[in-house]
């Protein structure tokens, strides 16, 4: 059974940090590139951060660029978002989630090339 779990969110005040992480189960995790998406209330969900397979290739959304950084451990089947600068626009729902995509590329930013989703935390930032 292939299992998602998200964990670290809460609320912190606009310019703090928070680090999410996402243990993987039920399938062969390092066969997968780990995104993390956000959603926040009434808004689509919206690509945050990419890592590849092996965890050398990395690619951020423009909004969290020089602010999050996403890393993996495959050893661990764990992958991380490290959230430094926290601004209130950053509050909503994260998610991770594993591409099967045979490539590491632009396709990664769509939520549609995504196998398997978890279940979501909630950052909340207040100003």
């Amino acid at each position: 059974q292939v299992q998602l779990v998200e964990s670290g969110g809460g609320l912190v005040q606009a310019g703090g940090s928070l680090r999410l992480s996402c243990v993987a189960s039920g399938f062969t995790f390092c066969g997968y590139a780990m995104g993390w998406f956000r959603q926040a209330p009434g808004k689509e969900r919206e690509f945050v951060a990419v890592i590849s397979r092996p965890g050398t290739g990395r690619y951020h959304s423009d909004s969290v660029k020089g602010r999050f950084t996403v890393s993996r451990d495959n050893a661990k089947n764990m992958v991380y978002l490290q959230m430094n600068n926290l601004k209130p626009e950053d509050t909503a729902a994260y998610y991770c989630a594993a591409s099967g995509l045979p490539y590491f590329g632009n396709g990664l930013s769509q939520k549609t090339n995504y196998d398997y989703w978890g279940q979501g935390t909630q950052v909340t930032v207040s100003s």
